[in-house]
């Protein structure tokens, strides 16, 4: 079978979707730091209609910050990969619709050359600078959103500024080498779960320059931006299986393409240092302030993807539409949005939450993208105050109780003894792994009780000032209780009778 490359593509099958513009004018506009399967499914396709729409100066430098893998699967194929949009038909049967990308115009590996790095962002093209580095990549303390200057890639980078391994290390002398060679400001742009995501890099960014050059830092905020967004499209990812049907399908090879799902929304600020891609134009939609949608997203659709993924992993349900066809756990999830988190959250002009509810609940059981419950609860350190704590801190606030958003949290604690009821061991994914795993061998590990349960809670970089607070510990005892004495179902069960705690 033929590789997918520029040569190829002009011969694939009439129902793919191919790039309709000559991608040798392609320029580069973007530096992307993180090309996995969430932004080329994404960031990636938004882009991709601007660029069909006849501007090409929107080519993507892809950076993969650790691994060569993407770049080794997509260089040959001259950076064109396939996206394969999944869902079922009115008989639930699967079905797929491909397109392939070619907004990415060339792949970096940053370890192999951190300087070709700081070069493409300092390139007199590049107008924005995107990320999707998960919540970890920005070496900050996830209960503060500070940065930490003892993490040890921003210690590596400080002190190597020709060899930055961190995105903050990469952005900070990328711009430094910018400004030194006349070029302008940039727009550097989060796309990663985090409240206030523009913030947040905003903060990382300034805390990091002023290290190296408080001149540096002042150019940096005086005429950089940050803009919010939010983020929102199920990808899973791409499994062996996937490429052979996707290759079957193309009648052409191709060795990393991503799939998602038909549903797509993306909110961002049009607060840009230069210019911008029509990203309407795929979907998105440019606002005044993001944080209304990302709190919508990252409550009802992380914070409940989160819950169910714990959940799901421990009582052996492989994958999201598994665990979702389960009557408790489907019950549970709705009333964990519909009673505990939408009371949380501002009013959206034209947002009907029962719709979008319901729209959340029917995405969550589409057959067709086998989304697994074990990749959904990695890094949960990094995940829950974005996800979980933010929503138990409001309720807690006003004197509400907490039982589904406690039941999750209860969750997580569980899910760290690493073996499942069915007896299947498991690694913990998480940049706190080691720590957490021997904390909860001490407490929790010995059987749920109220002291554990406060030990757990002193887990500063998760918990911050939730430590020693009353109401949440009552509320998770009773739950961790049921989890490690009746399972899963029945704890969920007892949660939908309201017989389980505060």
């Amino acid at each position: 079978m033929n590789r997918l490359d520029d040569r190829t593509v002009g011969a694939l099958p009439a129902t793919v979707t191919r790039p309709p513009y000559d991608r040798q004018r392609l320029q580069q506009g973007i530096v992307h730091l993180g090309i996995g399967a969430f932004m080329r499914a994404h960031l990636a396709a938004a882009t991709e209609a601007a660029i069909a729409a006849g501007d090409l100066r929107w080519g993507i430098v892809g950076v993969s910050l650790r691994q060569p893998d993407t770049r080794d699967a997509l260089q040959p194929q001259d950076g064109l990969y396939t996206l394969a949009i999944r869902d079922a038909d009115a008989q639930g049967q699967p079905r797929q619709r491909l397109q392939v990308i070619g907004a990415v115009r060339s792949l970096l590996v940053a370890p192999e050359n951190p300087g070709a790095v700081l070069d493409a962002i300092a390139a007199a093209d590049t107008r924005i600078v995107s990320l999707t580095v998960t919540e970890k990549g920005y070496c900050h303390d996830p209960a503060t959103g500070a940065l930490r200057l003892d993490h040890p890639d921003i210690v590596h980078d400080l002190g190597h500024p020709h060899t930055p391994r961190s995105a903050i290390g990469m952005l900070v002398f990328g711009l430094q080498r910018r400004f030194a060679q006349g070029r302008g400001p940039l727009t550097l742009m989060s796309l990663d779960n985090l409240p206030a995501n523009g913030r947040v890099l905003r903060g990382a960014v300034l805390r990091f320059a002023e290290v190296v050059s408080p001149a540096l830092a002042k150019r940096i905020a005086d005429d950089c931006r940050f803009p919010c967004s939010m983020v929102d499209r199920i990808v899973p990812r791409t499994t062996d299986a996937d490429r052979a049907a996707v290759s079957q399908a193309l009648g052409a090879e191709d060795r990393w393409p991503v799939l998602g799902e038909p549903f797509f929304d993306w909110a961002v600020e049009d607060h840009f240092a230069a210019d911008r891609p029509d990203w309407t134009l795929g979907g998105a939609r440019f606002v005044a302030a993001a944080e209304p949608f990302e709190r919508l997203k990252l409550r009802m659709v992380n914070g409940t993807h989160s819950s169910l993924a714990y959940l799901g992993a421990m009582a052996g349900w492989q994958t999201v539409d598994q665990a979702i066809a389960q009557a408790p756990l489907r019950t549970h999830i709705e009333a964990l949005m519909r009673d505990e988190i939408e009371p949380t959250l501002a009013d959206l002009p034209g947002l009907d939450l029962p719709a979008y509810r319901a729209n959340l609940l029917a995405r969550y059981a589409n057959p067709a993208l086998a989304h697994r419950t074990h990749q959904i609860a990695m890094d949960g350190s990094q995940k829950l105050p974005q996800r979980l704590l933010g929503t138990v801190r409001d309720r807690l606030a006003r004197g509400l109780p907490v039982p589904r958003m406690a039941l999750g949290v209860a969750a997580w604690m569980h899910y760290l003894r690493g073996v499942d009821e069915q007896g299947n061991a498991y690694a913990i994914d998480d940049p706190h792994a080691a720590d957490l795993t021997a904390l909860h061998q001490r407490t929790l590990g010995q059987g749920a009780s109220a002291a554990a349960v406060q030990a757990m809670l002193s887990y500063a970089p998760v918990f911050g000032d939730l430590a020693g607070n009353e109401a949440l510990a009552d509320a998770l005892l009773p739950a961790l209780q049921s989890l490690q004495t009746r399972g899963v179902r029945a704890t969920l069960e007892a949660v939908n009778h309201r017989e389980l705690g505060a």
